[in-house]
């Protein structure tokens, strides 16, 4: 039936419309954003009307101005470039044969049995801890570094990929077995694809730990970095450059955390996100 040149179709059409919304993918970013200015806006706040002491907690606003200086006069830069080359080559360093050595695990009861009690007896130890072991065997320069970095990464990605392979569907690891896959078969085409989004968990949490690992390594055992800086700009009281090497650490564990969840978007397009 229509209605001069306007078909009851027409009409369920315009009725159906709904008006435009935010998606929720849109609204968590949009609080995402929003957390975080609106804490240093209340920060900021309670700085000016002089609810807190400014000695040991600058404005945000001085902190942002001494930041910029800082970059101007090629401190920071140089700092964050040190501490970002350290955590990138130890954490590669621990990351890979974590992957591998927990495929092992994973697919070979065997390997598992031998690697197992040694990561048991091994993982509650705190990593900084062994810092000073790592200096007297390697010495003060990068190589201790590095070695402190990936000894923290590997158990998480070690643990978690070797969880991803124990939880995939055993029908997948069945028809390998039927089909004759060989052993790199195995890896690289069942157990890898099958714990994917458990290795990028590790990576994460890996990620974590070592910017947590390489600014406590450089409180002691390094004249660079932003450990370094943090550490002695609280040597000398120097409360707005400490309060800036906090602040670079937290933009660097973001970053960090975004670029490994983009990489995740594109390995492992079947996972919700």
């Amino acid at each position: 039936m229509t209605f001069g040149t306007l078909s009851t179709t027409d009409l369920v059409k315009d009725g159906d419309r709904e008006p435009w919304r935010l998606t929720t993918r849109q609204i968590e970013l949009g609080l995402s954003i929003l957390s975080p200015i609106v804490l240093l806006a209340a920060w900021e706040f309670a700085a000016r009307a002089g609810w807190i002491d400014l000695r040991f907690f600058p404005a945000p606003s001085q902190v942002f101005v001494e930041a910029a200086a800082m970059i101007r006069s090629g401190q920071l830069i140089e700092d964050v470039l040190i501490s970002l080359q350290r955590i990138v080559i130890g954490f590669t360093i621990g990351a890979v044969p974590g992957v591998v050595i927990g495929l092992a695990m994973g697919l070979f009861g065997k390997v598992r049995a031998i690697i197992q009690p040694l990561v048991d007896a091994t993982f509650p130890i705190p990593k900084i801890a062994i810092l000073p072991l790592f200096i007297l065997i390697l010495g003060l320069g990068e190589e201790s570094k590095y070695a402190i970095i990936a000894t923290a990464v590997i158990y998480l990605v070690l643990l978690n990929t070797a969880a991803g392979v124990r939880n995939i569907d055993r029908i997948y690891l069945d028809v390998g077995r039927n089909y004759r896959a060989g052993k790199w078969m195995m890896f690289t085409d069942v157990a890898l694809p099958g714990a994917l989004p458990m290795i990028f968990a590790g990576l994460k949490l890996g990620m974590g730990v070592a910017l947590l690992v390489i600014v406590s390594a450089e409180f002691v055992g390094a004249r660079s970095g932003i450990g370094y800086l943090i550490w002695t700009s609280w040597q000398t009281f120097q409360v707005e450059q400490m309060y800036v090497g906090l602040m670079v650490s937290a933009v660097l564990g973001f970053a960090t955390t975004a670029l490994i969840d983009a990489l995740e978007r594109v390995l492992v397009p079947w996972k919700r996100h």
